[in-house]
């Protein structure tokens, strides 16, 4: 197993814990800092959030998130800067057990630069920046074309998926002869020119995104 696919393999393994939890109210912390962003200012909206959290009603919710805002801030305390490809942490109340606080904190450094920037307190951890890392990007373009159909697709990983599919209005082969088996061609011939055509377009439109994006690898 490659490096990277090691890294993948953890992060996975961590984005399904995290979504097997969920809190008995909003109080599990979800924190996105992206690649190269100021962790003192991340510090200072912490402290504004704990100010906030303070004004919560309910007893129990109010010592959990002001708890789990506390854990957060001391982690940070251990970065003199944020990570090169930014970082992701997760902390909050796990127990199952009402009126019992068991405080867990996560801190995931991505394989990929993270790019979005996210504080929020829910029910469940907010792990979608995450599963887009592990979204296989890898693309072959499919296209199958038959007489009178043509189908458009997509291979990621083991997964194929179908774009869109064509039908044409090329006419069957004709027992005529003569002039009229010669124009009954010309059309079919015209008939079959233009449904390459519409296909070709059809194909652009599916693959040329993720061409844009490097995404696309190849097209069968």
């Amino acid at each position: 197993m490659s490096h990277k696919s090691a890294e993948m393999y953890e992060l996975k393994k961590k984005v399904d814990e995290l979504k097997s939890y969920r809190g008995r109210a909003t109080e599990l912390v979800s924190l996105y800092i992206p690649a190269g962003y100021d962790i003192n200012k991340v510090m200072q909206q912490l402290r504004e959030e704990y100010g906030t959290a303070q004004n919560i009603k309910s007893k129990s919710t109010r010592k959990n998130v002001l708890g789990a805002l506390e854990r957060a801030m001391q982690h940070l305390k251990l970065y003199r800067k944020t990570p090169e490809n930014g970082l992701a942490l997760f902390v909050g109340n796990v127990s199952e057990q009402e009126g019992v606080s068991d405080i867990k904190l996560w801190a995931i450094v991505p394989p990929e630069p993270l790019k979005v920037r996210l504080y929020r307190c829910d029910q469940t951890f907010v792990t979608e920046p995450l599963e887009e890392m592990l979204r296989v990007k890898d693309a072959y373009g499919l296209i199958t074309v038959e007489k009178n159909e043509a189908t458009i697709g997509l291979l990621r990983g083991k997964r194929i998926d179908v774009i869109d599919e064509l039908t044409s209005n090329v006419p069957g082969k004709t027992r005529a002869g003569g002039q009229s088996a010669r124009r009954y061609e010309r059309i079919r011939e015209q008939e079959t020119h233009e449904f390459m055509k519409r296909i070709g377009e059809h194909a652009n439109k599916a693959f040329l995104p993720l061409l844009e994006k490097g995404e696309l690898r190849g097209i069968i």
